[in-house]
């Protein structure tokens, strides 16, 4: 990894990887700090997932992204990240019966996904910072604390697999780039920057619910493509806010696959439901929305507690120079994977400024 020195370098633990982790991470690797980028999943990405499946794969959270900002544009392009503009296919608006009440005019601003999944792009920008040996996977932050040799620095008490446990110790600064409930907790328990906490109290996100589709019949010749002529819609359907055609994304598979996002107050209503009578719902509202009424051969659910921002903070991110804590995420200016790489990357500049 290329990096540009700075005057005064710091040890600095980021936890959380998903694009505002990743922002922040590399941003300060490349400006001379040593960096600790601390996730509890086994894979990067945050909300940039993709699940695999024997006909495969499906992006279970951000379906597309936009590049509206210089900056993400120019990371993008510098660091090559596999990525293709995806047709939606003029985007309809269906109401509770499939019925397409607007066709939305096809778009001047480019859709684009990773490839070949959406989650290649997290991948693609953990790498140098893996190589460098920065990186910690499945390592759960349980607790920031002060450093137990010198009180200025903090230390993080982590989890691990097997329940394993470890202390990570001798950071100048803890940068938290996680959604905001768990930022909230972190701090809570931590007994830490209170004024963050109640700041974090205005924002809001809502839940949701994703199933998963293949039809792998629908690979033969007399069954190329089932259902409508659209590739995405947003619904008024009142389980189901969005479908996509996943198999109509550059670089996938041709399996007939599709995403199915609830709607944010359905998801809230049935946020404790066990997975298969969500799946079974969700499955009916499927063949409502789309009419295709075969039989899936792979249905699974995913449930997102935190995902989309409904009230974001108003800031690009929250850095307290005196303490050393600070925070980011798409949360604090929208729900975009934008908005996320922005927060951090602007986190990561106040702190270098600093």
């Amino acid at each position: 990894m290329k990096r540009t020195m700075t005057a005064s370098p710091r040890k600095i633990a980021v936890v959380g990887a998903g694009i505002a982790g990743l922002a922040c991470a590399r941003t300060l690797a490349q400006a001379g700090h040593t960096v600790t980028l601390l996730e509890q999943r086994a894979a990067p990405g945050g909300r940039m997932a993709s699940r695999e499946s024997p006909f495969g794969s499906f992006d279970t959270g951000a379906q597309y992204f936009t590049v509206r900002d210089p900056r993400f544009a120019q990371a993008l392009d510098a660091t090559g990240v596999a990525r293709q503009p995806w047709n939606a296919n003029a985007v309809r608006v269906l109401d509770e019966y499939g019925r397409v009440v607007e066709a939305a005019l096809p778009s001047q601003e480019p859709h684009w996904v990773g490839v070949p999944a959406m989650d290649a792009i997290a991948a693609h920008w953990l790498r140098p910072l893996a190589a460098a040996g920065c990186v910690e996977l499945e390592t759960r932050v349980t607790r920031i604390e002060p450093d137990a040799l010198d009180r200025r620095r903090w230390q993080l008490h982590t989890a691990g697999a097997q329940d394993s446990v470890h202390v990570f110790s001798g950071f100048d600064a803890v940068l938290l780039a996680l959604p905001h409930g768990l930022a909230s907790a972190l701090l809570r328990q931590s007994g830490l920057a209170a004024r963050a906490v109640e700041r974090l109290e205005q924002v809001q996100s809502a839940p949701c619910w994703t199933l998963m589709l293949a039809f792998p019949q629908a690979v033969q010749p007399a069954l190329a493509h089932l259902g409508p002529a659209w590739h995405a819609a947003h619904s008024t359907h009142h389980r189901v806010a969005w479908v996509a055609r996943e198999s109509s994304k550059p670089g996938r598979s041709p399996v007939e696959r599709w995403t199915v996002q609830a709607s944010p107050a359905w998801s809230q209503e049935h946020l404790d439901d066990d997975e298969p009578r969500v799946q079974a719902k969700l499955l009916k509202a499927f063949a409502e929305v789309t009419g295709i009424r075969a039989q899936p051969g792979f249905a699974q659910v995913h449930r997102w507690l935190s995902a989309r921002t409904e009230r974001p903070l108003g800031v690009s991110h929250l850095w307290e120079r005196k303490t050393g804590i600070g925070l980011c995420g798409d949360w604090c200016l929208g729900y975009r994977v934008e908005d996320a790489f922005v927060s951090g990357l602007e986190l990561a500049l106040a702190v270098h400024a600093d």
